[in-house]
């Protein structure tokens, strides 16, 4: 299974990409929203990872828009450092994760999309 993790932070790429990496998935990842759609449509990812706030702040909310334009049927996990599940606009994601040390939830979460 090919997940792309889409994230500003190189290294919560690196971290990700690694960690995913162990759990059996092949993982590419991209640090801009352009890159990202990219990758999206080159890769053909069965599941995205996807920072809200990267490089202006709804720049995550955008990409996930222009993805599930592409192809909605490709799960899509919303990450941020701050609590907005009260917004609509991140209403079509699969999943929404506070960003956390403990990766169990983010993969817990990724799992059962995939399963």
């Amino acid at each position: 299974m090919k997940v792309l993790v889409v994230d500003d932070d190189n290294n919560l790429c690196r971290l990700y990409k690694e960690e995913l990496e162990g759990d059996g998935y092949n993982v590419v990842t991209a640090t801009t929203g352009t890159n990202g759609m990219e990758l999206f449509q080159k890769e053909f990812p069965d599941l995205v990872t996807l920072d809200i706030n990267m490089s202006y702040a709804d720049e995550g909310i955008d990409l996930l828009r222009q993805m599930k334009q592409v192809n909605p049927t490709v799960p899509v996990i919303m990450l941020t450092a701050y609590d907005c599940r009260d917004d609509f606009k991140i209403w079509c994601a699969d999943a929404y994760i506070v960003k956390s040390s403990d990766l169990s939830v983010l993969k817990n979460a990724i799992k059962s999309r995939l399963a």
